[in-house]
């Protein structure tokens, strides 16, 4: 009886120890068939006092032109499963953020034309404001938590300013990114010259991050594009 305890006692023991020791263990990295999408995507555009009611149109209408692009529907059906999820984001200053697209599947070329439709047709949904990209990208971030489980994550910023908002963007930047996020950067520099230079130390980051200038309003659909096709592609690409 006493050596039936003891031995119940000692395997009681080596299970405690064994639990304890698969919770000491690093969780193992998510498996390819884990995954839903090849990427999930944050679109922040920039709604800033910077951008006019002019520039503001070609931004979407740009942005719905590169995903009704044969470039971008090739790039999506490229990726091993061929699926993208996409949200856009509308941001100003620290108080204004607001989603207007929530998280979409892109799956083909009729989902990718829909997608470029509803870009264009969508309308400004925000106040005017300063230029919060700490915020924005905080805001951005967050999203991520409702998404489809993606091999990879981007927050793509378009706008032509700095920031002048809220917190300094550049430990904010550090914060998004230890979260596995990629920043990449889409710069419109016709009022700062050097804002792509800007964005590279204080903005951009993450695994095979980017920025592309655009030197105005009128590059910036086929800056655009490009960006889109490097993103959805992967790192590696130029």
């Amino acid at each position: 009886m006493a050596a039936g305890r003891g031995f119940r006692h000692v395997a009681c023991w080596l299970l405690g120890l064994a639990v304890s020791f698969c919770f000491l263990m690093p969780l193992p990295a998510g498996r390819a068939d884990d995954y839903q999408v090849d990427l999930a995507l944050v679109l922040a555009i920039d709604c800033s006092f910077s951008v006019d009611s002019h520039e503001f149109a070609v931004q979407m209408r740009g942005l719905g032109q590169a995903f009704q692009n044969e470039a971008v529907k090739k790039a999506i059906a490229q990726g091993v499963r061929q699926r993208i999820a996409v949200t856009a984001v509308q941001w100003s200053d620290d108080r204004n953020q607001r989603v207007v697209l929530p998280w979409t599947i892109v799956s083909g070329g009729a989902d990718a034309d829909e997608l470029g439709q509803i870009f264009i047709h969508t309308r400004r949904q925000l106040t005017e404001g300063g230029t919060s990209l700490s915020t924005a990208l905080v805001f951005s971030a967050s999203l991520f938590a409702a998404a489809p489980a993606a091999e990879r994550m981007a927050i793509d910023v378009s706008t032509d300013g700095r920031n002048n908002s809220g917190p300094p963007v550049a430990p904010v930047r550090d914060r998004v990114v230890a979260q596995g996020i990629t920043i990449n950067g889409l710069t419109i520099l016709n009022e700062w010259p050097t804002l792509n230079t800007y964005f590279e130390g204080n903005v951009a980051g993450g695994p095979g991050h980017f920025v592309i200038p655009a030197n105005d309003y009128d590059a910036y659909s086929e800056a655009i594009l490009r960006k889109l096709v490097r993103e959805i592609t992967g790192p590696g690409i130029t």
